[in-house]
């Protein structure tokens, strides 16, 4: 089943939604596995999860977990990545992390190898993955700013409840059976856990992800703003956002308005770029209603983008509808495909 040369990998929060991806990931790419270890916190250890048949079992994360590993995926919150990424480091391993502890450290690069893999020969043992609306966003932009390139952003984000964690899906499964039944629903989780109101989300659109700033933003928002000024190196872009949840299980959509910098350009234009570009699937044939959707983005590590207008006023305007399932390329397949881009440019060795 593995590798007698490889790499030495770790996934931190194998047992989470996302750690489950990062595993299915793995079985299903060809990066070389010399030896897997599977952590998580005390509560979880002693869990057996499968991994190519082979029943592995999940031990708790302490500082020694790391030693040997070449790799170690994060993906178990913030705090977790906070005590446990610097001794990964202090013995070895390159961490790449999903949450968002360190993806504004300005010695941290925040990546996404379809836009910046090159950033990737300056980390310092940690990796930062976007946030999973940032990443299929600059995706579906990047290609249009090598080309034309890019004034300003604004985006409005449809997102799925497997954003909020296990809880938040079985949470939107139980409100809508409750309704469809005739009773009531009762709100625990969405749209924050920790904060101070709980509203319905079955049948419902809540208009607030993470906690509101003093500025009027969410810190989803201000992830958004924030990540794709540093992962596009455009400090001075100007981008806005507004993040919304719907009752869909998995996969987000985007509307996405930009301005480019040349005139001149087509709807045509701007397919064609999209069409050749990596990581992207261009659905857009409006006439016979073709255009992405999350439900069949789910299970697909590509961002889909379709329904590209030119803005009725502006010259430089276009509009685009941006959809990726969050769990994979807004996640899991992101941390993988920076650990494949680690050993592509040379800077992990296998043993």
């Amino acid at each position: 089943m593995f590798e007698t040369k490889g790499l030495n990998i770790a996934v931190v929060g194998a047992t989470g939604a996302v750690g489950q991806q990062m595993l299915k990931t793995l079985e299903n790419r060809n990066l070389p596995i010399k030896n897997l270890t599977l952590l998580s916190s005390a509560r979880s250890a002693g869990t057996k999860v499968l991994f190519k048949g082979m029943e592995i079992e999940v031990q708790e994360a302490k500082p020694e977990s790391f030693e040997g590993i070449d790799i170690a995926l994060f993906s178990a919150g913030g705090n977790i990545s906070k005590l446990f990424a610097p001794e990964a480091v202090k013995r070895g391993a390159i961490v790449i992390d999903n949450t968002s502890a360190y993806r504004m450290d300005q010695n941290v690069p925040l990546v996404v190898p379809e836009v910046n893999e090159e950033d990737l020969k300056n980390h310092n043992g940690i990796i930062a993955n976007p946030n999973c609306s940032t990443i299929q966003m600059v995706v579906a932009l990047e290609p249009i700013r090598k080309q034309f390139g890019l004034n300003k952003v604004i985006v409005s984000t449809y997102q799925a409840v497997s954003g909020a964690g296990a809880a938040a899906i079985s949470e939107l499964k139980e409100q809508s059976r409750a309704i469809l039944e005739g009773e009531e629903a009762k709100p625990a989780i969405l749209p924050v856990k920790g904060d101070k109101h709980h509203y319905q989300i079955a049948f419902n659109v809540i208009p607030q992800i993470d906690k509101f700033q003093e500025n009027g933003y969410t810190f989803e928002e201000m992830k958004m703003i924030n990540e794709t000024k540093k992962i596009m190196h455009m400090p001075d872009l100007p981008v806005s956002a507004t993040c919304v949840r719907l009752p869909v299980e998995t996969g987000h959509s985007e509307s996405v308005y930009i301005e480019i910098g040349q005139s001149g350009a087509s709807v045509p234009d701007i397919q064609g770029l999209l069409k050749e570009a990596d990581g992207i699937i261009l659905q857009d044939d409006p006439a016979n209603q073709v255009y992405p959707m999350p439900q069949a983005a789910v299970g697909k590590n590509e961002v889909f983008v379709g329904r590209i207008r030119k803005d009725l006023d502006e010259e430089k305007g276009f509009h685009l509808w941006v959809v990726s399932d969050n769990l994979l390329k807004g996640a899991a397949w992101n941390s993988v495909q920076i650990a494949e881009s680690l050993l592509k440019l040379g800077l992990v060795d296998i043993k």
